[in-house]
């Protein structure tokens, strides 16, 4: 028994848990089915599957927030029932979730005891909270300051915090969550650094990401989950990324990047000295200075709000800005009506494609002429031509392979990879000169991301001039040819392809400037 067992009144360590013949129904979705996985003490295991294929699903019900429709759990070989995540707690399973479930306005301290008995009944006992904090972060290199509070600290530093809570609650088995989803590489390297101190002192941990890179990294075993079934189970020794790739679509897929050199033409695009207000009336953006040349991918890459949405809202129209000058070729579009950019031809591929890219109760035809309904081709003194919006429809369902039952069906019965490509169609197909993609393989299965990835490189080599905004560092780094980093409003700096390494892109992602620059 260790001492972190003493929080949860656990007599045994956890040395294997086994999930048998897992189902799981929905009302008209079957997430699982019997699926079976396990996991040991020392070891990562990887979780991995296309969205949908019911990774969650099967985490969730481990740790107590589903229950299966039929299936067993072992710990140690001996029959469980997990009811609640209270339930899994008192086991030694703990979760660290993508959406990190923390008090901002409270203190790291605070956070951790929450939910928790008092050693002193009535009163509080934080101060021992405190110290088991530092033990804690001292035994595994998780560096905080219990006294600070949740909204001081940084994304990879709250998520030290969700590990602290898991193990002071005396978890033997953690599962990850797409842990490094909005992670710098420097957190990232970090946050693998925690994993093998804790697989070293014998601790399981299940590891679920879409970046089979990482798989490969981190894991020693991985699972692939493919339409709620599992596909099989390998020692990740024995697989690479082409291979994970192939089993979680059903087929070989071939990664897109770009290797050759480009001529940059003329500055489509600029921004000089653009400020905005956010959301929440601070600042958004903060003297923006950035140039789009044609024939171009310019990456900009930065933790998710940094201002990424700002900067993609106030080119395309939808955001005020209140300082600065926008110039789309070479004309002054600050503050324009969207209908003047349509007309310069700017294409926008927006990062909430269901609420800005479509409507979602419009047929998919309908959809794909949003854009131009009232040009000639499409409509005649308020009269929609629906025959040539048909011949529309269907001449780009056929080349962007949309997978729709009709032109007719409504846009929100569509997948999340065929809801994309219906934006990828009408954007594209307008034969845009300047092109602003924010996050356009956001929540994409492996298979439609890399279709998108390929659209947008041959816009790009047909002389577009490309924004691509993504938090996806490997897609940066596979598509763009220079990249941008931007941090709270700012942009920090801009790197050719050639010159960007991670590591100088994780710096200025972190708001630090690299030695040269600084």
């Amino acid at each position: 028994m260790t001492d972190l067992e003493l929080n949860s009144g656990k007599k045994v360590r956890i040395e294997s848990v086994t999930m048998q013949g897992i189902t799981k129904r929905f009302p008209g979705v079957l997430a699982n089915d019997r699926v079976d996985f396990d996991v040991k003490a020392s070891e990562v295991h990887a979780l991995l599957g296309e969205n949908g294929a019911g990774k969650s699903t099967l985490m969730k019900i481990l740790y107590g927030l589903y229950h299966q429709d039929s299936g067993e759990i072992y710990i140690n070989d001996e029959l469980v029932k997990i009811n609640s995540p209270t339930d899994a707690i008192n086991l030694g399973i703990g979760m660290i979730h993508q959406h990190f479930m923390l008090v901002p306005t409270l203190t790291v301290t605070e956070n951790v005891a929450l939910g928790l008995p008092s050693s002193r009944g009535p009163l509080t006992d934080l101060d021992r909270v405190s110290k088991r904090i530092l033990e804690l972060a001292d035994l595994y290199g998780l560096r905080i300051d219990p006294n600070a509070y949740i909204w001081q600290l940084s994304v990879g530093q709250q998520q030290r915090v969700e590990i602290i809570k898991a193990l002071y609650r005396g978890a033997d088995l953690l599962i990850l969550d797409e842990p490094t989803a909005v992670l710098t590489p420097q957190e990232v390297d970090e946050l693998f650094g925690i994993m093998r101190q804790m697989v070293n002192d014998g601790f399981g941990l299940i590891f679920i990401s879409h970046k089979l890179h990482e798989v490969i990294e981190i894991s020693h075993r991985v699972t692939v989950l493919r339409n709620g079934k599992k596909v099989g189970t390998r020692p990740t020794s024995e697989v690479d990324k082409s291979e994970l790739a192939k089993w979680m679509v059903g087929h070989a897929i071939d990664f897109i990047t770009t290797t050759d050199q480009i001529q940059c033409g003329e500055v489509r695009l600029k921004l000089e000295n653009v400020s905005c207000e956010s959301d929440r009336g601070a600042k958004g953006l903060k003297d923006i200075n950035l140039e789009l040349c044609s024939g171009e991918i310019l990456g900009l890459a930065g933790v998710s709000g940094n201002g990424q949405r700002d900067l993609a809202e106030v080119i395309v129209g939808l955001r005020k800005v209140s300082s600065g000058k926008i110039f789309l070729e070479d004309e002054d579009i600050t503050g324009a009506d969207v209908d003047v950019l349509i007309k310069k031809m700017l294409s926008y591929i927006p990062e909430e494609r269901m609420r800005d890219g479509m409507i979602k109760d419009f047929t998919v035809a309908e959809n794909l002429i949003l854009r131009e309904h009232d040009q000639p081709k499409y409509s005649d003194n308020g009269f929609l031509k629906l025959k040539s919006i048909e011949n529309h429809a269907k001449e780009l369902i056929k080349l962007f392979q949309i997978k729709t039952p009709s032109h007719k069906t409504m846009a929100k019965s569509l997948s999340g990879g065929n809801i994309q490509k219906i934006v990828l169609a009408r954007e594209l197909s307008r034969k845009p000169r300047t092109i602003i993609a924010a996050q356009p393989t956001r929540g994409l299965d492996i298979g439609a991301a890399e279709y998108v990835r390929e659209q947008l490189i041959i816009q790009r080599n047909n002389g577009t001039a490309v924004l691509l905004i993504s938090e996806d560092l490997d897609e940066i780094f596979a598509l763009s040819d220079r990249i941008a980093v931007i941090y709270e409003g700012k942009i920090m700096g801009i790197l050719s392809r050639e010159d960007a390494t991670k590591e100088k892109i994780g710096l200025l992602m972190a708001g630090v400037l690299p030695a040269e620059q600084a």
